[in-house]
């Protein structure tokens, strides 16, 4: 397939073989593989690929991860006009190799303009796998987690070289129209299931400056935006937990702390959250090796402080609405059991 972008349906011995002599196994030879999909992303379609390996193949992996685009018309069209696949395969080509946060190494990556036509070949983390946001995680996992993060702000700290990257520039911040319409079709089909305060913060958030919708502010950097459970690959059988992120289509450059705040708030159930709030905040800006001032500090915790709407209600055990139904929201809810939670309680 010369100068071709792969598919899962053309991949070849040739190709693997091509590609791992160019990433410095020069003497290893691909003399067959099977395919098998994994994961459920919405974007992509995601392979691993199991090798037979012949040659000198000391070192050279024994499995690989592809991820090609979704094999699903609308998913396409939305991956095109976000511009998500090309910032995939640019974060991987050029971002990646200055970063110290763990991501899967990449052996090819290539994308046709903006897309569709794409092809990422990566590192496969198995053991690791992918955390579950419903299930949530434990204090340990999110510390290891938020000490990674650190790994991707400190490099990129108020880097404004960064502004002027085509494939970044103008894509910091939510676009308000489409939070408009999204909010009405949302409304329309969820309204009855949520308190009229839930609908009235949702309103007004469509008329907020700054955050979502306003990016950059001072102090920022490259944040993930979507680091959370789902997006992580973790191994617990490692001591501390290895954390390895993936998913890199929607990053953006924003407030260092909104990642921690996402992932504290959507990771953890309050009980388990409280205690380590300041400790993970604490750390985590000690891994990226800077102590800011208490200004600093202050500026940047409020601004963090609404990002775990995305989470776990904080209501206290036993908090009541006022329609006398459970006021700790989804997970973290008071309500006796399952059956008779009306907030849709995963656990």
């Amino acid at each position: 397939m010369p100068n071709q972008i792969p598919t899962p349906e053309n991949v070849d011995a040739t190709f693997l073989t091509r590609m791992l002599r160019s990433a410095g196994f020069e003497s290893v030879r691909v003399t067959g593989f099977a395919a098998e999909r994994i994961g459920t992303g919405q974007l992509g379609r995601c392979f691993r690929f199991r090798l037979e390996l012949a040659g000198d193949a000391s070192g050279a992996p024994r499995s690989l991860v592809g991820k090609f685009p979704s094999d699903d018309a609308k998913s396409r069209e939305t991956g095109v006009a976000l511009g998500l696949y090309r910032k995939e395969v640019e974060f991987y080509r050029t971002l990646a190799p200055r970063l110290r946060i763990r991501t899967p190494r990449c052996y090819f990556a290539q994308v046709d303009g903006v897309g569709p036509d794409f092809a990422l070949i990566l590192e496969d983390m198995a053991p690791a796998i992918a955390g579950d946001q419903i299930k949530g995680c434990s204090a340990e996992v999110a510390r290891a987690a938020a000490l990674e993060v650190a790994g991707l702000h400190a490099p990129t700290w108020c880097d404004a070289r960064l502004r002027e990257i085509d494939w970044i520039a103008g894509s910091s911040g939510v676009s308000r129209a489409l939070y408009e319409a999204l909010l009405a079709s949302f409304l329309a089909r969820y309204g009855r299931e949520l308190d009229a305060d839930v609908i009235g913060i949702l309103s007004r958030v469509a008329g907020a400056s700054g955050p979502p919708f306003e990016y950059p502010e001072d102090p920022f950097s490259v944040v993930h935006i979507d680091y959370r459970l789902d997006n992580l690959l973790i191994d617990e059988t490692r001591t501390p937990p290895s954390v390895t992120a993936v998913d890199w289509q929607s990053f953006v450059l924003g407030s260092p702390l909104s990642d921690v705040a996402y992932l504290l708030g959507a990771s953890l159930l309050p009980e388990v959250r409280r205690p380590g709030n300041r400790r993970a905040r604490r750390v985590g800006r000690r891994r990226g090796g800077r102590r800011p001032g208490g200004a600093e500090r202050a500026a940047a915790a409020a601004r963090a402080r609404p990002v775990p709407l995305h989470g776990r209600d904080e209501a206290p055990a036993g908090a009541r609405d006022a329609r006398g139904g459970c006021a700790r929201r989804v997970r973290s809810c008071s309500c006796r059991s399952r059956a008779s939670c009306r907030h849709g309680r995963a656990t």
